[in-house]
């Protein structure tokens, strides 16, 4: 088993910027890789960005590219996400999951889940 557990959200305005930060209960050996996944109400989750258990591959959806970027600190077991240029598009409730196996993007491919927090970022 693995907890997870998500802080820093908040509410910023266009432009600015926030670090999101993922604390696990077990090291890295206990799984595959790390992602953060958003959702909006009524919507679907979608993938955002992620990390595999050594830290040296990432991945990032399209509409972060550029602006989000995924890093992790082993020895605190913490993946953070640094968000940057946000838009009003960005505000979700912000997930960390990690994964035993499957694929890095596969929302239904990951085993553990935090409970989320919540980004908003204002029109």
């Amino acid at each position: 088993q693995v907890q997870l557990e998500e802080s820093g959200g908040g509410v910023v305005q266009p432009g600015g910027s926030l670090n999101l930060s993922c604390v696990a209960s077990a090291s890295s050996h206990s799984y595959t890789g790390i992602a953060w996944f958003r959702q909006v109400a009524g919507k679907e989750r979608e993938f955002v960005s992620s990390i595999d258990g050594n830290g040296g591959i990432t991945n990032y959806a399209d509409s972060v590219k550029g602006r989000f970027s995924i890093s992790r600190d082993h020895a605190k077991k913490t993946v953070y996400l640094q968000m940057n240029s946000l838009k009003p598009e960005d505000s979700a409730v912000y997930y960390c999951a990690a994964r035993v196996r499957g694929r890095w993007h596969v929302v239904d491919d990951y085993d553990y889940w935090g409970p989320g927090t919540q980004v908003t970022v204002p029109s």
